[in-house]
């Protein structure tokens, strides 16, 4: 794959036919917290309402057509030093680098966007080898198993906890 042909942006309402496309794949949002995305008006009102308003939820795009998200959470008073990070990609590119692309230039991004942000972690359950793969190629290290921590679709699941530091190099 092309690098140039990968970029950050933010979502716009025109994005909703492209986003439902991705977003309506149970494969997609399998590991995601929030639901499967079932029709265009549901889409258009989560671009609304949630992606468009957030601070960094930046749209994944090839060719400046949407296949993904990610976001970038920072905390708040004593947490501001980091953020959490959140990711998907169509399943129509996986295996193409286009996530490891997107999380490079997202993970750049945070570290000059967000003063005093000192560090970037993910959670990645530990079924989603997937995933997984992708934040070590940035180059984030896998710091280790948090037992029965993280709510989705119903059940309380293992997750395993990765971070990147400012002072990191990105692979």
């Amino acid at each position: 794959m092309d690098p140039s042909r990968i970029s950050l942006r933010r979502f716009h309402l025109p994005d909703v036919d492209d986003f439902l496309k991705w977003a309506s794949d149970d494969k997609v949002t399998r590991y995601l917290r929030w639901n499967t995305i079932t029709s265009r008006e549901e889409a258009l009102s989560y671009l609304q309402k949630v992606a468009i308003p957030q601070t960094y939820r930046r749209s994944i795009c090839l060719d400046d057509r949407s296949i993904g998200y990610v976001s970038i959470k920072p905390g708040s008073g004593n947490d501001k030093s980091r953020a959490r990070l959140g990711y998907a990609v169509s399943a129509e590119y996986w295996g193409q680098g286009i996530a490891t692309a997107a999380l490079k230039m997202a993970v750049a991004n945070a570290f000059t966007e967000f003063q005093g942000l000192v560090r970037v972690e993910a959670l990645v359950e530990v079924e989603n080898i997937g995933s997984q793969r992708v934040l070590e190629k940035v180059g984030f290290l896998k710091e280790g198993l948090l037992r029965k921590y993280g709510f989705c679709k119903g059940e309380i699941r293992d997750m395993i906890v990765y971070s990147f530091l400012s002072t990191d190099m990105i692979k």
